[in-house]
């Protein structure tokens, strides 16, 4: 797996298409709305999305990225780093920044590589 993350706007998505060579055809987008993220797509992105659906479910997000890294060992994992800035007053929005930090952290364990993306520039961390 390679886990590319960043800041939203810092062109993850454009980066992983031009590195790889992949066309906008094998990128599964989460919305936010469903607990399944999309499958048999290369690159899944915006994961912080999935997250957010799987909270709102009251599902087991730590386990539910468990189960996506088993399944998922060649895919390339796009995810918004939403831990900088004012912490949320609303009590779901802080699980969700809580819960997609320590899901960066499963995913970057096991992950191959690991790039951040900054101002458009990656820097690899692993």
């Amino acid at each position: 797996m390679i886990l590319i993350f960043g800041g939203v706007y810092q062109g993850k998505l454009n980066y992983a298409l031009e590195r790889f060579g992949i066309t906008e055809n094998d990128v599964g987008y989460c919305t936010g709305e469903d607990i399944m993220y999309p499958e048999d797509k290369k690159i899944i992105y915006e994961i912080d999305k999935w997250i957010l659906s799987l909270i709102h479910a009251n599902k087991d997000v730590l386990g539910g990225v468990k189960r996506f890294i088993e399944d998922n060992g060649d895919s390339i994992v796009i995810c918004n780093d939403i831990s900088c800035g004012v912490v949320p007053m609303d009590p779901i929005m802080r699980k969700w920044r809580e819960s997609v930090g320590k899901s960066l952290g499963m995913l970057a364990q096991n992950a191959d590589e690991v790039i951040r993306l900054y101002c458009g520039i990656p820097s690899k961390l692993k």
